[in-house]
């Protein structure tokens, strides 16, 4: 993944609230529960304040039936602090769970946006860490963000007010430290940031090699590189535990720092009011409300410390979560896109050029190509040729860089990314089946298909007869990207998948190259089904597989280097010929 450079707290909680806006109904009836319970709260000192001054002056004026009337009020607004109470911590966490929701389907719906160019240069670790760990942080910062913060201004601004109406100049003393506290916390606040950005970084790496040495447990074990495993492993497990001491140092710092300055608070309100309480500015009752307000600020502070950590876990995932929203999406509908209408199938290449966006290699010249609707076109030439480069620009997986493709006469950059991939269908050398039976795994061709699509297309596939001697047939479950068939088996699902979506254009990449000789023979058999009455590109390794092929393109690094079918290229002597003596000779030689 690009590094990308911090962004500022301000900017990124203004491109946050759009997700919080959305709830603002539920964001203001927390605000007005926060604002219940910090009234209530600030009231005990009130009443302390006249208890004490009233004993102080003249006891008469205290009665059982004052007292319990103020023990009334007291208990009045406690109920309604608990009511209040209950939905903040009720409804706000709903909200933050619903902005979660919202911001990782945001997430996860650009991401199949993103080109393979993203793909190519994103470890899959990061991005899982960036919409499940990074987003839960989120639930917790969307609900008390603006709880945390509106409760402290309230409750600063209503003591100072209060304060300020016993006593102006013990108060000028006193908030004296919220500034220089600010400042402290502002600087050791940055620091964590960017310690839990790292942090956030870190484990994003941590997962990814997890994610590879299990995926890949079977080459571990084949080759005996536990050990090697085991210290990669170490290392990254060893540098994020690294992060994370440096992270406590801050916190710890932060932490200690907030505890002084709670000290020095109370070191005002000891000394400069116990001098005012002498010098009869302030009554007794007075001074008890200071130390109450007092009490109450601090517990504001500590509340806020606490959340400071939150508060920076939650801005790291949201700055994560950007990094994905900003990742560019190459690869789009262009405005007015109409729907393709394939009549024939014909496919056009005019003056094709392509250069791969990330290193600038190119790999496409200038190439020219009309597939004749119903063609059996065959790719093949050395590695690097750009065969599959080719055929992946006609689904768009890239966009060409330079000249125009067209099919049945339409400029695929014209028409909807949607219906330009329902009318191609693509089987690849290295299947990928999803987690789930064979049954989901075929209907991935046509969501909705009945039982009875899905077993005529395994028929068609030559896949009906091993999927019915499986332990529960079409409901078999073929493990994690189908680890429990064989390659063949997994390569006539893919097969069966393409039947069901049934599209008029046809893609074959390398399908039958990674598998063995009896596989190879049933796999063609279903492939040769499949290409029946379908334009279809062919990209092959093994020659023996395209000899009866319409046409033979033979792409090199000049581009179409030699064409024609099967016999007329051997006639030529040329590349193709040497490149089927070669296969020969090296099956005589093996």
């Amino acid at each position: 993944m690009q590094k990308t450079h911090s962004q500022p707290s301000r900017t990124l909680i203004r491109r946050f609230w759009p997700y919080l806006a959305k709830y603002r109904h539920i964001v203001a009836l927390d605000l007005f529960c926060a604002a219940l319970t910090t009234l209530c709260e600030m009231v005990l000192p009130l009443i302390m304040r006249y208890i004490t001054n009233a004993a102080m002056t003249d006891l008469s004026l205290l009665s059982a039936g004052i007292i319990l009337r103020l023990g009334a009020v007291y208990l009045a607004l406690r109920v309604i602090d608990g009511a209040a109470n209950f939905f903040m911590a009720d409804m706000g966490h709903v909200m933050g769970v619903y902005v979660e929701t919202d911001m990782r389907r945001d997430a996860f719906d650009h991401l199949q946006k993103l080109s393979d160019a993203y793909y190519s240069n994103t470890k899959v670790g990061q991005i899982m860490g960036r919409i499940t760990n990074d987003l839960f942080d989120v639930t917790e910062f969307s609900h008390h963000c603006p709880e945390e913060f509106f409760i402290a201004g309230l409750k600063i601004t209503v003591s100072f007010i209060i304060l300020c109406r016993t006593s102006v100049a013990l108060t000028l003393i006193l908030f004296a430290c919220v500034p220089l506290m600010a400042g402290v916390s502002m600087l050791l606040n940055g620091r964590l940031k960017g310690a839990f950005r790292r942090q956030r970084q870190q484990i994003g790496e941590l997962n990814a090699r997890i994610e590879d040495s299990l995926l890949g447990e079977r080459v571990v074990k084949a080759f005996a590189a536990e050990e090697l495993e085991k210290e990669k492993f170490e290392q990254g497990n060893r540098a994020f535990q690294d992060i994370k001491k440096k992270t406590y140092v801050y916190m710890a710092a932060f932490q200690t720092s907030t505890r002084m300055f709670d000290g020095l608070m109370y070191l005002v309100v000891i000394v400069a009011g116990g001098l005012f309480l002498v010098y009869g500015q302030i009554g007794p009752g007075d001074l008890v409300a200071y130390m109450l307000y007092v009490t109450t600020l601090i517990a504001t502070i500590r509340r806020i410390v606490e959340f400071a950590e939150q508060f920076q876990r939650g801005m790291t995932g949201i700055e994560r979560f950007f990094e994905i929203m900003d990742a560019d999406v190459d690869i789009f509908d262009e405005p007015g896109a109409a729907g393709l209408k394939v009549t024939a199938g014909a496919i056009t290449l005019e003056d094709v050029s392509f250069e791969y966006p990330d290193d600038h290699n190119k790999v496409l010249r200038h190439v020219n190509l009309a597939v004749r609707p119903g063609e059996r076109l065959a790719l093949v030439g050395p590695s690097g040729g750009g065969k599959t480069t080719l055929c992946s620009l006609i689904p768009r997986f890239y966009d060409v860089t330079g000249g125009r493709i067209l099919i049945d006469g339409q400029d695929i950059r014209s028409v909807t990314l949607k219906s330009l991939r329902e009318a191609i269908g693509i089987v690849q050398q290295d299947v990928y089946l999803f987690s789930g039976s064979v049954r989901e795994n075929i209907a991935y061709g046509k969501p909705g298909a009945t039982d009875a699509e899905i077993e005529q297309a395994a028929r068609l596939a030559g896949a009906h007869e091993f999927i019915s001697q499986l332990k529960d047939g079409y409901d078999t479950y073929v493990g994690e990207r189908g680890v429990k068939l064989s390659g063949g088996q997994k390569q006539r699902l893919s097969i069966a998948r393409v039947f069901l979506k049934n599209p008029p254009l046809l893609i074959l990449d390398e399908a039958t190259s990674a598998l063995d000789n009896e596989s190879e023979l049933l796999v063609g058999k279903s492939l040769e089904a499949l290409a029946h009455g379908r334009t279809t590109l062919t990209i092959a390794h093994r020659l023996t597989t395209i000899q009866h092929a319409d046409r033979i393109l033979v792409l090199g690094k000049e581009g179409i280097e030699e064409e024609g079918t099967h016999e007329e290229l051997l006639a030529r002597r040329g590349v193709y010929y040497r490149l089927w003596n070669g296969i020969l000779e090296g099956a005589a030689a093996g």
